[in-house]
Order: structure tokens, then sequence, then C-alpha cells
């Protein structure tokens, strides 16, 4: 079964263009080195709950909106090969990790093995 990284993160709505940006150089750089499929999705119907909730999870402020991006692998192995490959890439040679359109204290991510998938 595939192998899924997930991602949550707040974006602040004057940075999503300096986002997407950001966003469509990962995915180039991911699919170039072997991932199947990638997804940032911008929250459109989400809302706070007694317990939980995506604006929750991230602490999420009146100027931002919630993220929630994944990228699907062939496998555990093929992720780990292909995150090396695409975090020591060049092309992200000149981000400054303090400079990111987002707040990465409130982001938060996991690797997760596929249960349940489908293709139509």
């Amino acid at each position: 079964m595939s192998y899924v990284d997930g991602f949550v993160l707040p974006v602040p709505k004057k940075n999503l263009a300096a986002y997407k940006k950001m966003a469509t150089l990962g995915r180039k750089v991911w699919m170039d080195h072997g991932a199947l499929d990638y997804h940032e999705c911008v929250a459109d119907d989400v809302q706070p709950s007694k317990l939980t909730s995506f604006p929750q999870s991230v602490k999420l402020k009146k100027d931002e909106v919630v993220v929630f991006a994944y990228i699907i692998y062939k496998s555990r192995k093929d992720h780990d090969r292909i995150n090396k490959l695409a975090m020591n890439d060049k092309r992200f040679a000149n981000m400054d990790p303090k400079k990111m359109p987002f707040d990465g204290k409130r982001m938060f991510w996991g690797g997760f093995k596929t249960l349940v998938a489908v293709k139509k």
C-alpha cells in the first residue's frame, strides 16, 4: 500500500500568493524525485467545534487560513528516499527558514500507512 505525508498549517491570507509559489516549487521537487501525487488545499468549510478542529489545531488567527497538504508515495521506503532527495534539492538552496510565508511553529505533520484507497 502507498504511504502518505500529511501537513496542516496556518497561512496568513496576505501570504497565500507567496505560499502558493513555494508550494508549486515543492510540488515540482517532490514529483521530480518520484512522489506519486502532491496536493496543497486551502480550507473552505472548517469550523471550530467543542473539542478540536482544523482551526483550533493550529491556533488559527483572524487573518489566517488553514492549509491541509499531502504527498503520496509508493511505499515508506520510497517516502524515505524521496524526502532525503527533496530536502537536499538545490532548488531549495535559497529558501530562508526564517522567511517562510507561514508560522512553522504551529504546523504539524506526520507519515501515514494507507488503510483504504481507491482510484477511479
